[in-house]
């Protein structure tokens, strides 16, 4: 019979803990030494024990049901056939297709791929009845579930001016698609915007439950999924709590709307912690931010090459990163546990403070007329530069660590001659409703500064 060889040795309480700490500490102060505060006002302690537990967050994370999805840019349609093809049979699972024209033939680009019972995402640069139509009408011949991704307030904080349409409106566009759809699911938030523009995690958070909220109320009858297109950083277990707080906040607020709405969370690695310098290091940024997403309860991931910034679309980077997704999920079996963040005291607690201030803010931006309000009067905008700029203060201090780029940099490196994008914030001069949120990495002045004396 076995025996518990715990019963021998005595319980150990946080009280008696935190005194051996401050022995060890030898007379310095214990709350400046080993605890410290992040961008979101959470203090991180050295250690979570049982009796100062309060509460586990009540959020279902099913990790053995992500999908591993390949981003597609469709400029060439023979190509984007080719391709889709060649990633489906090495491990890709579900499908992203970026498209910018709606002249798109999208009957050749879909007729010939295996779709039946595939999860297949829509990223549009336009809002298309006739094309979205047609989007419905092959979902249903082909047994597939199409995610449009339709964002016009993303449009609007991204671009600073919405879709162009021939109705009144974007919404009035969107209310005629519910109509004239039948198997579409058509919403999506774009939350990956405000992390990579530099919003702290609580911002994101509650940005994203407000953006959804306005979708909410103007289409309250809502009962297909909203994808959360979400960008993950690389503070793992902050990013771990990030989406079970999310997925519990929304469920919260969706029941005043309908209980049986749910969020869908497409997870991509963030670019602002990517650099053109030591580009290998992304292979690593985008390991542990996967292993986020999956623990944290994505229900897909598309992983971001590690060349994505400075090269365009290429096999090796693709497979690169699907195989990344393949190790995690056939190797490491991060697909063979559901809720594999339930009982750690620490993600817990990072959970439900997340919760409670992104509740919050998400409640006093509700308060002062809505998130719409706030994005065309500037306050969103404002408020997300605020906390980007103490961000880069941090790494323009070295405070904040990128290896290879602000600590130990190879002054050997070279990169002008392997340059096929352009990595840096694009400049675009042009009449738009609002100051649109502009994505930037932590790197960029300091890549252009390399780049100037190559």
């Amino acid at each position: 019979m076995a025996t518990t060889l715990f019963d021998d040795f005595n319980p150990v309480s946080s009280k008696q803990w935190k005194q051996k700490i401050q022995f060890e500490l030898d007379g310095a102060d214990y709350n400046q030494t080993v605890i410290w505060n992040s961008p979101e006002d959470i203090q991180v302690k050295p250690f979570y024990h049982i009796d100062e537990f309060s509460k586990a967050a009540k959020v279902k994370t099913q990790a053995s049901e992500f999908k591993i999805c390949q981003n597609i840019f469709v400029h060439d349609v023979e190509k984007s056939i080719n391709r889709a093809i060649n990633t489906l049979e090495r491990g890709a699972e579900s499908l992203r297709f970026t498209i910018q024209n709606e002249n798109t033939d999208i009957h050749k680009l879909l007729e010939n791929l295996p779709l039946e019972n595939r999860i297949v995402y829509f990223n549009l640069s336009f809002i298309s009845i006739d094309f979205v139509k047609k989007l419905d009408r092959i979902s249903i011949h082909k047994k597939a579930v199409f995610y449009c991704n339709l964002d016009p307030i993303g449009q609007l904080a991204r671009d600073g001016n919405w879709f162009t349409t021939a109705e009144k409106t974007n919404f009035e566009t969107l209310n005629l698609l519910f109509k004239n759809t039948v198997n579409l699911n058509l919403l999506s938030v774009d939350l990956g915007l405000y992390q990579n523009s530099g919003a702290n995690i609580t911002q994101q958070i509650a940005y994203s439950l407000a953006h959804a909220n306005e979708y909410l109320n103007r289409f309250s009858d809502l009962a297909k999924p909203i994808v959360f297109q979400v960008a993950v950083g690389t503070n793992y277990f902050f990013e771990i709590a990030k989406l079970r707080a999310l997925r519990m906040l929304f469920n919260l607020i969706a029941k005043e709307y309908n209980p049986n709405l749910e969020c869908h969370l497409l997870v991509t690695p963030t670019k602002r912690n990517k650099t053109i310098y030591d580009y290998n290091v992304n292979m690593l940024r985008t390991t542990t931010e996967c292993m986020s997403a999956i623990l944290g309860g994505a229900d897909a991931i598309a992983n971001l090459p590690y060349d994505a910034l400075y090269h365009k679309d290429n096999e090796f980077g693709d497979r690169i990163a699907r195989n990344q997704l393949l190790i995690l999920k056939h190797e490491s079996y991060f697909d063979k546990v559901d809720n594999p963040a339930d009982g750690s005291y620490y993600i817990e607690s990072l959970t439900m403070q997340l919760a409670e201030k992104s509740l919050a803010l998400f409640k006093d931006i509700e308060a002062n007329g809505g998130f719409l309000k706030l994005l065309n009067d500037g306050m969103i905008k404002k408020k997300i530069q605020e906390s980007a700029n103490k961000e880069q203060e941090l790494f323009d201090s070295k405070k904040e660590i990128l290896l290879g780029t602000n600590k130990y940099p190879n002054k050997e490196d070279r990169m002008k001659h392997d340059l096929e994008l352009f990595p840096f914030v694009k400049i675009k001069p042009r009449k738009t409703l609002i100051t649109p949120i502009i994505e930037k990495r932590l790197a960029e002045k300091l890549e252009q500064e390399r780049l100037e004396v190559e």
